[in-house]
């Protein structure tokens, strides 16, 4: 049995005619850098989205270092996030000269516990990155209004949550501005790398728009120190190919979910993701827990039968060569580091069948010495 963990080959060929004539015309035009492809994916995500707003930047990163930095988030500011996130959400604080702020997570849905954050605010607290991890969504709803009270920006780091719903409101709608990876792999994927801002704060936006191109959307009219972060046309183009079927492909993540749950449900030495049983979760990764040694056997067992899992991701922040500057401990943030020991990615995406699922479940369970079908 082979089992990809990634579907971003079949997502292709679903639009490799189109993309293909796109990039013949974006090729006839000569226009390579920003143009039409680029403007049209905007303007159609920021409706999906729901946001005033859509600024194509060149990845993910670079979404939430721009987003912060037009904010005015610099040295002598704080942002608070969660341990158990990408580093990549905590680079972007610190190359804004902020300090990082870290907080705990819940300990059954892995997303940032707001009540520390709000323990955590200071007089320098000048935004949150409220990260929309797995695919699933934070409920800002209350948050979003407490926060702008203080004057303190929420930032959805909505990487893994493209086109998840809570109560009418997709993520990157609710707060001061989502920010987007278009990563292949991601559940909205580019054909290289890619990333986006949505906002619906017009000096935002402009601010936005000025840092990603050398610091004026005018050539050579720089108003500010800027970067040189533009979504590639040909990445637009795929980008709005693929919007047109990202909802279709959310519903078949979340079956997919629902099958998991049904041939491991009676396992009881796994414990499935928890999630709201609505479209706020979109299944980016499937990350099941596992303690003890089960999680290496599962792993190996598993690898031998031609399936991939990973493990998103082995070390909390604080934990991490990288930010042991800030001071942090072992213990600090219980729930991250035990579900760091714990957490195995399934596969999940489009291309996984029902007979992938209980194949997969099968070999879990007979690994784990647990009859779970």
């Amino acid at each position: 049995m082979k089992v990809l963990f990634s579907g971003s080959s079949y997502e292709y060929e679903l639009i490799k005619e189109q993309w293909l004539a796109s990039v013949e015309q974006i090729a006839k035009r000569g226009v390579f850098v920003g143009g039409p492809p680029v403007a049209s994916f905007e303007n159609a995500y920021a409706a999906y989205i729901g946001s005033k707003h859509g600024i194509g930047v060149g990845n993910g990163t670079d979404a939430l270092i721009l987003t912060l930095k037009a904010l005015g988030v610099g040295p002598g500011d704080e942002v608070i996030t969660v341990a158990n996130t990408f580093i990549a959400t905590v680079e972007a604080i610190h190359h804004t000269g902020a300090v990082p702020v870290l907080v705990d997570c819940d300990p059954d849905t892995f997303l940032i516990d707001l009540e520390q954050v709000k323990a955590r605010v200071t007089e320098r607290t000048k935004a949150v990155i409220a990260v929309h991890l797995y695919g699933q969504m934070v409920d800002l709803e209350s948050f979003a209004a407490w926060a702008e009270e203080r004057n303190i920006h929420v930032i959805e780091d909505s990487a893994q949550a493209a086109g998840a719903v809570l109560r009418g409101k997709k993520a990157g709608s609710l707060g001061t501005a989502g920010c987007f990876s278009f990563y292949p792999d991601k559940n909205l994927g580019a054909l290289g790398d890619g990333g986006g801002v949505t906002t619906s704060n017009d000096d935002l936006a402009v601010r936005i728009k000025q840092l990603r191109n050398h610091g004026g959307e005018i050539k050579y009219q720089h108003e500010v120190p800027g970067f040189n972060s533009r979504l590639d046309p040909i990445q637009a183009a795929a980008l709005e190919l693929k919007l047109a079927y990202l909802d279709e492909w959310s519903a078949i993540r979340r079956n997919i979910a629902a099958m998991y749950e049904h041939y491991l449900g009676d396992c009881t030495s796994i414990r499935l993701p928890s999630s709201r049983g609505d479209e706020s979760h979109v299944f980016h990764l499937y990350v099941v827990r596992i303690d003890g040694d089960g999680r290496e056997r599962v792993r190996k067992q598993l690898q031998k039968q031609g399936v991939l899992t990973a493990i998103q991701y082995p070390e909390p922040i604080h934990l991490t060569k990288a930010f042991s500057h800030l001071n942090c401990a072992q213990g600090d943030f219980p729930n991250a580091e035990q579900a760091a020991g714990e957490i195995l990615s399934l596969p999940m995406n489009i291309t996984v069948k029902e007979e992938e699922v209980a194949g997969i479940a099968g070999i879990i369970t007979g690994c784990l010495g647990t009859i779970g079908v």
